[in-house]
């Protein structure tokens, strides 16, 4: 075999220290970017917070200097160095059933600057369900034999507060040869009328029945209600009320009034002492209207301000050894990059939510009936980046505005076609099928076909299989389960 040299002319993408930085920080959440900051300030002696007297004093040149075409100038060159490379993969993939149709705090809040002027969480203190019952099993007097049962009764009960386990099972895990069906039902039929009521009932009809028979005897329709839970479940399940009012011999209005003694009981008992942890949220963006214009402001609460400390910075050429200048070089150096990443991310930032903003003011000035469909290419051509730039951006970032806070991605969604030519939102489909549900006839509520037809008469024309699809991702239950005589 001859050897030869060869030249060969080639391109090879490479990512330096300093872009990856600005990747693994442009999808950072608020939280764990807040995280990411502590531990630089921790490890880099040469990075610190500036102070609320500088950043006063520097606020007015700041402010002229947005207006300035050479600081403009300046911020899109930092975008553009800090620009991700375009064969970089999308990072998430978009649903047309992208179930996040809710703000995150539920309830719209009012409109108000990032001034501060907020309530310091201070944290929580929750028992669980489990804690709830044996404090209440130590309270009372069980022998050593029923607290052993009772324990094993309390470990098989699950949030809801229901039993998950047999009887045969229980007596095996408790061990005790003198153990046996009676003593684990009698404890059982203790523990069940422990706080909340019904805890550890096997079923749905024996929870309610143990809550029903609580009540006061001269209760109306008491009985009535227990022979129902008991005896016809699977007809009130079904809503069925036309047979059960044939076997129970009632009237539509007493059914009425027994139905609504029913859903005065607890189905799921445990929810009243099982807290789900509770998601905080700190908004990247604020959306407010000024003078008739939707404007979009980064939160700075969310980032605090870094400097470079110049005093150290400084000692690098008065430092007497080279391996003290050195170190001094190298953390000041690491501290300018992470300063200009989290510049590029935020001016990124801002950038994004201006578009999304922009495309979208029809859900701020009239609600979700008015989304417009949008997705990630449609931005990442309006601001010239690539799509897995925008889809990075727009994961865990949120908005704050006058109807709530949202996902920046909850304003993404696919597109239906209407009868004039046009386009609609899948969102909007959403919306509209929230609205006719909450105003439909309870005793007679819409069908999946009757809802399309309705949305078609709108001009939207959707498949009735669609607004299944739809209706399940709001969780709205299909209409034979939605009928109600209340």
């Amino acid at each position: 075999m001859r050897q030869s040299l060869q030249l060969k002319i080639g391109q090879q993408l490479t990512m330096t220290p300093q872009l990856q930085q600005a990747i693994r920080l442009l999808q950072l959440s608020s939280l764990d970017l807040q995280a990411e900051i502590q531990d630089a300030l921790d490890n880099n002696p040469l990075l610190e917070v500036e102070s609320e007297q500088s950043q006063d004093s520097d606020s007015a040149d700041h402010v002229n200097s947005l207006h300035k075409d050479d600081s403009q100038r300046e911020t899109s060159d930092v975008i553009k160095t800090q620009e991700m490379p375009e064969d970089l993969p999308v990072d998430s993939t978009w649903d047309d059933t992208y179930s996040s149709s809710t703000p995150v705090n539920g309830a719209a809040s009012s409109s108000k600057s990032y001034d501060g002027d907020y309530e310091v969480y201070q944290g929580s203190t929750s028992e669980s369900l489990q804690d709830h019952l044996i404090w209440q099993m130590q309270l009372s007097h069980f022998s050593e034999e029923d607290t052993a049962i009772g324990e094993a009764i309390i470990e098989a009960i699950d949030d809801n507060g229901y039993l998950t386990a047999d009887i045969d099972d229980i007596i095996e895990s408790v061990r005790l040869p003198e153990v046996g069906e009676e003593e684990v039902c009698m404890v059982l039929k203790r523990i069940q009328h422990f706080d909340p009521v019904g805890v550890g009932a096997r079923t749905v009809s024996e929870c309610l029945a143990i809550q029903l028979r609580q009540l006061d005897d001269r209760t109306p329709f008491k009985y009535d209600a227990l022979t129902l839970v008991c005896d016809h479940m699977d007809l009130l399940g079904n809503r069925d009320f036309r047979n059960i009012q044939r076997k129970l011999k009632l009237s539509e209005n007493d059914l009425r009034e027994v139905m609504r003694l029913i859903q005065q009981m607890h189905p799921h008992p445990g929810e009243q002492v099982a807290q789900q942890e509770v998601e905080y949220v700190i908004p990247d963006v604020a959306v407010m209207k000024k003078n008739g214009r939707w404007v979009v402001e980064l939160n700075p609460d969310s980032v605090p301000k870094l400097k470079v400390n110049e005093e150290y910075a400084a000692l690098s050429k008065a430092a007497k050894s080279s391996a003290d200048s050195q170190y001094i070089k190298n953390h000041t150096q690491e501290a300018r990059w992470f300063i200009k990443s989290l510049e590029s991310r935020n001016e990124t930032l801002l950038k994004v939510a201006n578009c999304i903003v922009q495309r979208q003011q029809g859900f701020f000035e009239y609600g979700e009936e008015a989304m417009k469909p949008m997705v990630l290419n449609d931005v990442a051509e309006a601001v010239e980046m690539h799509e897995s730039t925008i889809s990075r951006v727009t994961t865990q970032k949120f908005l704050h505005c006058p109807r709530g806070i949202f996902e920046l991605k909850y304003f993404f969604s696919s597109h239906v076609s209407t009868e004039g030519g046009g386009e609609c939102s899948s969102t909007a489909i959403r919306a509209l099928i929230k609205k006719l549900v909450a105003a439909e006839n309870r005793s007679k509520p819409l069908s999946d076909s009757k809802i399309a037809e309705l949305i078609a008469e709108q001009g939207i024309k959707v498949a009735r299989r669609t607004i299944a699809k739809y209706r399940e991702s709001l969780n709205i239950p299909s209409s034979s389960q939605r009928k109600s005589l209340l």
